[in-house]
């Protein structure tokens, strides 16, 4: 009975040990399984994330991804592109056009009763203190009332031209006003302000108003005091019906005067060359310039640079231009000529 707990514990020993030897490969196996399942879980929850990651990424960036053009689409981008070029294209030769002094759908402007072109617009020069002065030419050269309105009809304008006061609607501008009333023969510039130091401003303003107002062949710029041949300068306009670009006057030029405080001095002297001699230009008392030049005038007037006289200014502009320099010594009226078309008053 001994020897039997002695051989029973020997065959629990001897049957634990091959227990003990196939629960650690089960162990190790289990624990790998269990890592080999987390990374494996890990990655697909990673992969997952990116998913959705991406998916609202392209979301938010759907409306900016470029679009296939349809074929439709590609014939109206072309289209637009060759529009384009149309516009810049009209664009340069309505700036060629501008710069020779021509204007595209311009209000309907004022000719003879038989629709004809008129053939000449002249324009007086006068101030405030004036009204002596226009009541002797209204008696000599100058037509007034009916016979004004007659010479319309054969196509020459006559009106003195006059800016407006520093104190707007004052009696200075009720006195011009009330006169024009009665004779009704001004060309009132109300952008502009009368005074000797804006002569060469009054220039632009009578050149553009005249042109916008009137159809006529030239336009005659003249002072208040001389006298005028009417007819003569009628005729000799009337032969020169058709001249573009003509700029006509008593050509001259004149050294420059450079120190101020003198007659006629000029501010911009410094432009003028060492030899300080002005360019050759048309006397300020009559000048006269055809349509396309007035027109230029009209167009770039905002521009164009004025000098201290009026005459030097207006010869300034017909530098720039294939313009024609007419020198018609019957328009000095300091000459000994016996058929001037007018005379110092």
């Amino acid at each position: 009975m001994e020897g039997l707990p002695t051989t029973m514990k020997s065959e629990r020993r001897w049957r634990s040990k091959p227990l003990q030897t196939t629960s650690r490969p089960s162990i190790v196996m289990a624990f790998f399984s269990c890592v080999a399942w987390l990374y494996v879980a890990g990655r697909l929850w990673q992969d997952a994330e990116n998913r959705t990651l991406l998916t609202n990424l392209l979301n938010k960036n759907l409306d900016k991804r470029p679009k296939v053009l349809s074929l439709e689409d590609k014939l109206a981008v072309l289209g637009c592109k060759d529009l384009e070029r149309r516009i810049v294209e009209a664009e340069m030769e309505l700036t060629l056009a501008k710069s020779q002094g021509y204007l595209k759908n311009q209000d309907q402007k004022s000719s003879t009763s038989s629709g004809q072109k008129l053939l000449a617009v002249i324009g007086v020069y006068t101030g405030f203190g004036s009204r002596l002065k226009r009541n002797v030419f209204r008696g000599t050269w100058m037509p007034k009332g009916d016979a004004l309105r007659k010479l319309e009809e054969r196509g020459i304008v006559i009106r003195f031209v006059i800016g407006r006061s520093a104190n707007r609607g004052d009696s200075l501008d009720r006195n011009i006003d009330e006169e024009n009333r009665t004779t009704k023969d001004f060309l009132i510039l109300e952008g502009h302000e009368e005074a000797q130091e804006e002569l060469p401003k009054k220039a632009k303003f009578f050149f553009s108003t005249a042109v916008q107002m009137w159809d006529a062949e030239y336009y005659v710029k003249v002072d208040d005091n001389i006298g005028l041949d009417l007819e003569g300068l009628i005729e000799m306009l009337d032969r020169r019906r058709g001249q573009d670009a003509a700029y006509i006057g008593c050509m001259k030029s004149g050294d420059v005067i450079t120190e101020e405080g003198k007659p006629w001095y000029e501010p911009d002297w410094w432009k003028f060359g060492d030899e300080k001699s002005y360019f050759r230009h048309a006397w300020g008392s009559l000048l006269i310039l055809s349509k396309n030049l007035a027109q230029y005038i009209n167009v770039n007037s905002a521009s164009l640079k004025t000098y201290a006289h009026d005459d030097i200014s207006i010869g300034s502009w017909m530098m720039g231009l294939q313009a024609t320099y007419i020198d018609d010594d019957r328009l000095c009226c300091s000459s000994i000529r016996q058929d001037k078309v007018c005379s110092v008053a």
